[in-house]
């Protein structure tokens, strides 16, 4: 063995130099929320000035089967989920948790988890996976392992859950909507139709695949519309494939072309309710004097715009620290329901 061989530190000679257990010397470094500030401050000083930069990770991998990697499944593009403002959010609070846990982070596509595909083996992805948004029925055919994961805005049988309580949050505000009367109510809805085209719904739709939180928003609008005895038209509802400006935009156009115009505009995202006042507008309409808009989602364009948005905020930052935390061992496994919050804007005061 030569000499540079010999004068490496192991994980054992920090421990019984500083007189702490292996464990302590590996917690400074990997989980900081099992020590004191104190402590793991004194450890990782004592250790940079014996030259020890903490165990080793391939090492630490082979001892404990863990990579320090955690897989993040979502349900849409990559390339959409990187600029959606609301997924954007989610993966900035898992982000947070896991550079305190000195973790990495594994984007995929949920195509990982096709059925055509073999059941996901829990290494290759890392050491388990959070799953986002996961949003047709169809959906449940997607092979998930039983171990090791959490799922964030959808519901799998046995698998803890992260959601938010969007039916409390559209019904409050469609309530808040409901006290200036509108005769006429358009709904420009997320993918309530497993298709790619903005389009006005029929009775004849199939609605079996309308996505989990899209149909927990429509039902509470519906409940508000019942409770202030306004009429929702279900012939008034659109389907919007995807959460981008140009599809919201064209269904937004059509809302407002039909006769008699619709006085209020509930929308299920802020970036659908952002294309509509620009719609609006471009109508020669004011927002919100002859149409007034309500959006959900809370995302910081909402409230820097003008008119700015009367919205739902969902804690979309929140929801992937609660997801990571969970994963984690932070926090026990069990599911957790937020909560969400109205604010009123000029879109609809």
């Amino acid at each position: 063995m030569n000499s540079r061989n010999r004068n490496v530190l192991t994980l054992k000679d920090v421990a019984a130099r500083l007189e702490v257990s292996t464990a302590t010397i590996s917690n400074a470094f990997s989980r900081p929320d099992q020590l004191s500030v104190e402590l793991r401050e004194r450890i990782l000083k004592a250790c940079r000035e014996m030259g020890y930069h903490g165990p080793n990770a391939a090492a630490r991998s082979l001892r404990t089967g863990r990579t320090g990697t955690v897989g993040v499944v979502l349900a849409d593009r990559l390339s959409y989920s990187v600029t959606d403002p609301v997924a954007n959010q989610f993966l900035e609070g898992i982000a947070e948790v896991l550079d305190k846990q000195h973790h990495s982070m594994l984007l995929l596509s949920h195509d990982h988890l096709l059925p055509n595909q073999n059941t996901p083996r829990i290494g290759f992805f890392g050491d388990g996976l959070i799953i986002y948004g996961l949003q047709y029925q169809s959906d449940r055919q997607l092979r998930l392992p039983t171990r090791n994961v959490v799922t964030v805005d959808c519901k799998f049988e046995g698998i803890t859950s992260v959601l938010v309580d969007n039916f409390s949050g559209a019904k409050a505000s469609a309530i808040h909507a409901f006290r200036h009367a509108p005769k006429r109510v358009a709904i420009l809805g997320l993918r309530m139709l497993n298709n790619h085209q903005v389009t006005r719904l029929r009775d004849n739709d199939d609605f079996s695949e309308v996505t989990p939180v899209s149909k927990e928003r429509l039902r509470g609008y519906q409940e508000a519309a019942n409770e202030c005895d306004i009429t929702l038209d279900s012939h008034d509802i659109w389907h919007i494939p995807e959460n981008v400006h140009h599809y919201a935009y064209q269904a937004a156009r059509e809302a407002l072309s039909i006769s008699p115009r619709p006085e209020l505009l509930l929308c299920m995202s802020d970036r659908i309710a952002i294309a509509a006042v620009q719609a609006a507008q471009r109508m020669g309409l004011r927002v919100p004097e002859d149409i007034k808009i309500v959006g959900f989602d809370g995302i910081p364009a909402a409230t820097t715009m003008h008119p700015s948005l009367t919205t739902v905020h969902q804690h979309s930052v929140e929801k992937g620290r609660k997801a990571a935390e969970i994963f984690l061992g932070m926090r026990p496994q069990q599911d957790i329901v937020l909560t969400s919050e109205l604010i009123i804007g000029e879109s609809c005061p």
